[in-house]
């Protein structure tokens, strides 16, 4: 099932209506240090991150949008709170999209102030409701931040937005939890057409923000669910972008290597664990569509992983290098990694 969305500019790029799902990540640098955002961003850039936001708490922050987008490559998203002075601000100085949160921008009349602009800059919004910071009387009408109560807390915000004649709109409904993250998402895809940020917020440290995000993201976009999405990690945020890699080239919604590599056993006569890391380092971020394995013995070797493209197999002072499960030839062990990335890299080239 694919739920076609409306297509909605951001920059130099477009999400929704069938556009690939596209990746975001979130700088945790000052956003008015610019020095040490823009390096942030190009970091993110060239693992792969696609658009990113940035946190704007002052007016200070709102003007180095500016100078930060003059150095990077990617769309910038501005992180609006409470005040609207900083959304026109981050506007003016060229943020490519605004979010906003519903009920705490203002009363209508300055959430109108933003749409007026946005209008007149062609920059999109996005309508970001989360279990956390719901409405007042959305919390008093549903008891607790129910996927119904989320859903409808973006949804008034749209069409507080679409009263102003504005429908450049991206939505999100996250929760913390992944049960109402997935059936916030799935109530919200068949009321709107609009298209949709997938993920869950504040999913916490590395492991746990990794499942619990793998699980929750997985499921919608297997769904067809999703146009955009972000991995919240506790954590350095080029993990986000690289585990928000993974989960799409699983799901086969994007190119790029597939390393299969065993668990290791006593069979193992290597240090697999760092052969597959330093195999990963250097082949990660190829936009190469092929599945590469790293077996610790014959046994895990060609057979194994015979679907592979290419691959090797440790054994003890020496490895096999194998293509389609055919062994190629026998590679000294200090020479297989090396060995296997000039053969990737010759595949690449053609």
């Amino acid at each position: 099932m694919t739920c076609l969305t409306k297509k909605i500019k951001i920059g130099n790029l477009y999400i929704g209506g069938g556009e690939p799902i596209r990746i975001q990540s979130m700088t945790n640098t000052k956003t008015k240090d610019i020095e040490k955002t823009v390096e942030q961003i190009l970091r993110l850039e060239s693992l792969g991150c696609e658009i990113i936001r940035v946190a704007v708490p002052d007016m200070e922050s709102a003007k180095a949008i500016e100078k930060i987008k003059a150095k990077i490559h990617i769309p910038i998203v501005a992180d609006i709170h409470f005040d609207y002075k900083l959304a026109l601000e981050a506007i003016y100085n060229g943020a490519d999209k605004i979010r906003i949160n519903p009920g705490n921008i203002g009363g209508p009349e300055k959430v109108k102030k933003i749409v007026d602009e946005a209008k007149r800059y062609g920059i999109p919004i996005r309508v970001g409701a989360n279990s956390g910071s719901l409405p007042k009387e959305i919390l008093e009408k549903y008891k607790s931040p129910t996927p119904e109560a989320i859903v409808e807390a973006a949804l008034n915000q749209v069409r507080l937005l679409e009263s102003f004649d504005f429908d450049n709109i991206v939505i999100s409904v996250k929760s913390s939890d992944i049960l109402t993250t997935i059936k916030s998402y799935e109530i919200l895809s068949r009321r709107t057409s609009y298209p949709l940020h997938v993920g869950l917020t504040e999913a916490g440290t590395f492991i746990a923000g990794c499942v619990k995000s793998s699980i929750a993201i997985g499921h919608l976009l297997l769904q067809g669910i999703g146009d955009t999405i972000r991995v919240s990690l506790t954590d350095d945020p080029e993990k986000e972008v690289t585990v928000a890699k993974e989960i799409l080239k699983g799901l086969k919604l994007k190119k790029g290597v597939n390393i299969i590599s065993c668990p290791t056993c006593a069979r193992c006569n290597v240090d697999l664990i760092k052969i597959a890391n330093e195999v990963e380092k250097r082949i990660g971020n190829l936009d190469l569509d092929i599945s590469v394995a790293i077996m610790g013995c014959a046994v895990n070797g060609p057979g194994e992983a015979k679907e592979a493209d290419i691959g090797i197999a440790c054994g003890i002072g020496e490895g096999l290098l194998f293509k389609k499960g055919k062994i190629v030839k026998k590679v000294k062990e200090d020479d297989l990694v090396d060995e296997l990335i000039r053969e990737i890299y010759s595949l690449y080239k053609t």
